[in-house]
């Protein structure tokens, strides 16, 4: 085999591209448009330089860049004329590649070193950790989790804002807690549904007792004491000048309809997420608590579980490893997680984890157990380590293509 290595520098309009040869020595370097017309380009120097060097194998490598560079390894991959010549495409990891350029010390400031670097890293093989999955299933699947893990982010934000509206309106309402649920279906009818604090409160007891029942659906056990507090709330709470009261009802009732829109997109994300993974066979499901949702998040992150040898390298890839605080004989006790690894996986393991607590009898009492070892930062010390001693149990799952049982 006489392979032609490739590098490629991704960014939004451009790809810097450097054609090298297996002893190292350049064929030579362009830069072409990253849009379909420049692929093609790159393609027919790809061939010609095989061509007129005698090459007979491509191996094309290029970082994980956010979004740039996905369309032109789906193109690459998908060219039938690329095909002939045994055409490997690596993504690889920019922390591998910046770890391999360090290790240069008289490399020259042009356009071309990245691309360079890259060309010399899949020479010298250094390619055990890409990040690519060729299987277009888990490309799918990655798209629709990631897509809701930024409208659950969003979410959270919008709640928020909404709760630092409703402060500005029913300042009480919202320091007495006189709803379980500050976002439900009542509670945000009555935000939106009364102009002002004094409606509220000279508004009929009865009639207040009705809507909320209404509101409701008939799911309070004592609506007329709901009603009852929401007055007393209410009158405690501070009155606006109507100009501010007219805006903030402006903004609260879009408030409003943008966290329903995102409760909606959610909805309608986390369908489309369990159809795609009716295609993708996995044993995470097995778990009580690990719906499609979180094992979908999951397994679209991980990919290829192989590309992990153990699973401490797949916690350390979640971000689920602590830093060490050691010198001479002294080691700190209180330690905290790396701020590197794949925030998505990090955010669906959590999740899921903690549903398990919820579901799991083993998971329930290893969370208890850890937060009652500390005073400070129970739940987020007691869950991160819940979610790393989860990570083991993935990895086994995974690599072993196998159900789980829980302990009995």
């Amino acid at each position: 085999m006489n392979p032609l290595y490739v590098g490629i520098d991704v960014s939004s309009k451009t790809n810097v591209v450097y054609l090298m040869k297996s002893d190292g020595s350049k064929i030579s370097n362009f830069s072409v448009a990253n849009s379909l017309d420049g692929s093609k380009k790159l393609v027919k120097i790809i061939l010609s330089a095989l061509e007129n060097h005698s090459l007979d194998k491509v191996i094309i490598g290029l970082e994980a860049t956010s979004i740039y560079g996905d369309n032109l390894v789906y193109f690459l991959r998908e060219d039938c004329s690329l095909s002939k010549h045994l055409t490997k495409i690596h993504v690889l990891n920019p922390k591998q590649v910046k770890k391999f350029k360090d290790a240069y010390n008289d490399l020259s400031k042009n356009d071309f070193v990245d691309s360079f670097v890259i060309a010399d890293c899949l020479r010298f093989g250094r390619i055990n950790k890409e990040v690519y999955l060729s299987d277009y299933r888990y490309a799918a699947l990655k798209t629709l989790t990631r897509a809701r893990f930024y409208a659950v982010q969003n979410l959270v934000k919008e709640k928020q804002r909404l709760i630092n509206i409703i402060f500005k309106k029913y300042s009480s309402l919202t320091q007495d807690k006189v709803f379980s649920d500050r976002f439900g279906t009542t509670a945000l009818a009555v935000y939106a549904e009364f102009d002002s604090v004094d409606t509220l409160v000279n508004m009929d007891l009865h009639e207040l007792t009705e809507f909320i029942q209404k509101k409701g659906k008939n799911r309070f056990s004592d609506p007329d004491s709901v009603a009852k507090a929401i007055q007393k709330a209410a009158r405690s709470s501070y009155r606006l000048p109507k100009t501010v009261n007219d805006s903030v009802n402006q903004v609260l009732s879009i408030s409003i309809n943008s966290i329903k829109s995102i409760e909606a997109q959610i909805k309608a994300l986390e369908k489309a997420i369990a159809e795609q993974m009716d295609l993708i066979p996995n044993t995470l499901t097995s778990i009580n608590g690990i719906g499609p949702v979180y094992s979908a998040g999951i397994i679209a992150e991980i990919g290829n579980i192989n590309r992990f040898d153990n699973q401490a390298a797949l916690a350390k890839y979640a971000g689920l490893v602590w830093k060490q605080h050691q010198s001479g004989g002294f080691e700190s006790e209180n330690t905290h997680l790396i701020h590197s690894g794949n925030r998505i996986l990090n955010y669906y393991l959590c999740e899921a984890a903690f549903s398990l607590v919820r579901c799991d009898a083993e998971y329930n009492h290893f969370y208890h157990l850890k937060y009652n070892e500390v005073n400070k930062f129970q739940h987020k010390r007691a869950l991160a380590l819940t979610a790393r001693k989860f990570v083991r149990l993935v990895f086994r799952l995974l690599k072993d293509n196998r159900l789980y049982i829980p302990k009995s």
